[in-house]
């Protein structure tokens, strides 16, 4: 009976104690949105009072990343953006871009978690590093030829990075698209009519690569071919 007591009276001071109540929000949306922008309602999504949020010191703390990018509007119960998003700086390539802030409420203590899934949007444009590409070739190249071009790179993932290329119109070569195995396209010049240097010693064709956003954005290179004398 004694310890039966002594377990009775254990129970009941640990749970006056103020506890930590973790009950994880999450929000999807947009990187790169306006500060102030609304992503959610943490009050109604989290079963808290309005009412109460003032008065228990509701906010928002960065959990391990070191910035804080929402708040808390204490009169709505909505969570804001407070800071600069850019999905690109914090998660660079990763499919899935996830930030994890935390909801601070005092009287009692409660630390809730918010998890922020940070949605790509087509706010990069395709760019070569190099934007004059040089090929110097035989007149005696048979058709059919292949001339590996530079790649070009996005700093936007998925239907945002680079989609396809296309070549100014010309009548030496025609373009060849190839997807790679790990993901990414790259292109190449086919040497569809032989080159004769009695009638054309240099061309430049303008090289474009594509993404399949919306609005579609775009960046160019040019190829330089010097034809060589046999």
């Amino acid at each position: 009976m004694e310890n039966k007591a002594f377990l009775i009276s254990f129970l009941g001071i640990f749970f006056h104690v103020p506890q930590a109540a973790f009950g994880d929000g999450s929000y999807s949306f947009p990187e790169e949105m306006e500060r102030g922008s609304v992503i959610g309602n943490l009050a109604k999504e989290m079963g808290l009072e309005v009412s109460k949020l003032a008065a228990r010191k509701a906010r928002i703390e960065a959990d391990g990343n070191g910035k804080r990018y929402c708040d808390v509007n204490l009169s709505t119960g909505d969570i804001i953006v407070a800071d600069r998003i850019d999905r690109e700086g914090l998660c660079g390539k990763k499919s899935l871009c996830v930030l994890t802030q935390e909801l601070v409420l005092e009287e009692p203590l409660e630390l809730r978690r918010v998890m922020l899934n940070i949605q790509d949007i087509n706010d990069n444009s395709p760019q070569f590093k190099k934007m004059d590409i040089h090929f110097e070739i035989s007149e005696s190249a048979a058709k059919g030829s292949r001339y590996r071009l530079e790649e070009a790179h996005d700093a936007d993932i998925g239907i945002n990075a680079v989609q396809e290329y296309s070549i100014g119109k010309n009548e030496h070569f025609r373009l060849n698209v190839i997807s790679k195995s790990g993901g990414g396209k790259y292109s190449e010049l086919v040497l569809e009519k032989e080159l004769d240097r009695e009638q054309t010693q240099t061309l430049a064709i303008v090289l474009v690569g594509t993404d399949g956003g919306a609005p579609r954005r775009s960046g160019t290179a040019v190829v330089h071919v010097t034809v060589l004398d046999c």
